[in-house]
């Protein structure tokens, strides 16, 4: 089964002769005849793309792609993804922090248990600890995803990245992602190392609620596509049941002699906005009924 190993990098200049080295140690242990590694410059200011390219030549199994500058993970994902050929996509950091020996033992776990996809439960001293602990939990919560580790190294099925909506900075939800669109899920012990050279990419108290507020738009979204009369029927029925109780209200006090015009006013604004929701919620089950046809009939090509 050939794989796919996706690798974004951005100022990764030194790590790119020791992993490489890393890679070809593997196959040769391996025997593995079938592989790609993907290098995908997300504009590097330090060389990364010429570094890799000079081993071009020396690695077959090696391809190399390029942004003209800065556009993030998620689209060096699929840049990666675009020009691989894999039946199964590993993706991996280019800090040597993950073993490519690891990417090996997931995907015959994978093969073994028949997974679509597994992730790494990272083993080792991580420095943002605390932080992927409270986004695991998270997700967990709000994703109900029977993993414990889901910003880690990941090995997946092809046909997971064709299906899930990948938007900007949404890899760090492709397990999320992948789960909520029925997909199973497996998870093994992997080996975190200790970056050597560079720096971390994604430092700062900002990440955190970049983190959180993405997480909620993802969930806002999966549950929109999956329950929309649902999701703004529901909010449209508390808001226009909020509008009739405050029409008695202002119906009693009226008979007691008492005569509030902005209650009035309020009902109005109430009754309306929630029939707007669930006006909403109507023609968000049609949006999702076509998104479901375009699903099957992208299905019933890639099969083809």
């Amino acid at each position: 089964m050939k794989v796919s190993v996706i690798v974004p990098a951005y100022n990764e200049r030194e790590n790119v002769k020791p992993f490489l080295e890393e890679c070809e140690e593997v196959f040769r242990k391996y025997d593995i005849k079938d592989w790609e590694v993907i290098y995908v410059d997300d504009g590097s200011k330090d060389g990364t793309y010429e570094e890799v390219s000079k081993y071009l030549d020396k690695y077959p199994f090696l391809k190399v792609s390029r942004h003209s500058r800065n556009m993030g993970k998620t689209a060096a994902i699929l840049t990666g993804f675009y020009i691989s050929s894999g039946e199964i996509i590993a993706i991996m950091d280019a800090d040597l922090q993950f073993r490519m020996e690891d990417v090996y033992r997931m995907v015959k776990y994978m093969e073994e248990k028949g997974y679509d996809l597994v992730t790494g439960r990272k083993v080792g001293k991580y420095e943002k600890a605390f932080v992927s602990r409270v986004y695991n939990f998270m997700n967990r919560w709000l994703f109900g995803v029977p993993v414990s580790d889901m910003n880690s190294l990941k090995v997946l099925r092809r046909e997971i990245l064709e299906d899930i909506p990948l938007r900007k900075d949404w890899h760090r939800y492709i397990v999320a992602l992948a789960w909520t669109y029925g997909y199973s899920v497996g998870e093994i012990d992997i080996t975190l190392r200790p970056r050597i050279y560079g720096i971390s990419k994604y430092r700062g108290i900002g990440r955190i609620f970049v983190g959180v507020a993405d997480l909620l738009s993802v969930k806002l979204y999966t549950l929109f596509i999956q329950k929309p009369l649902l999701t703004f029927g529901g909010i449209g029925s508390i808001i226009f049941s909020l509008g009739i109780l405050v029409g008695i209200i202002a119906v009693v006090l009226r008979l007691m002699g008492h005569g509030y015009r902005p209650l009035l006013f309020l009902v109005t604004l109430l009754l309306i906005l929630g029939s707007i929701f669930w006006v909403l919620g109507l023609l968000g089950e049609v949006v999702a009924s076509i998104y479901d046809e375009v699903r099957k009939i992208k299905k019933r090509s890639a099969l083809k």
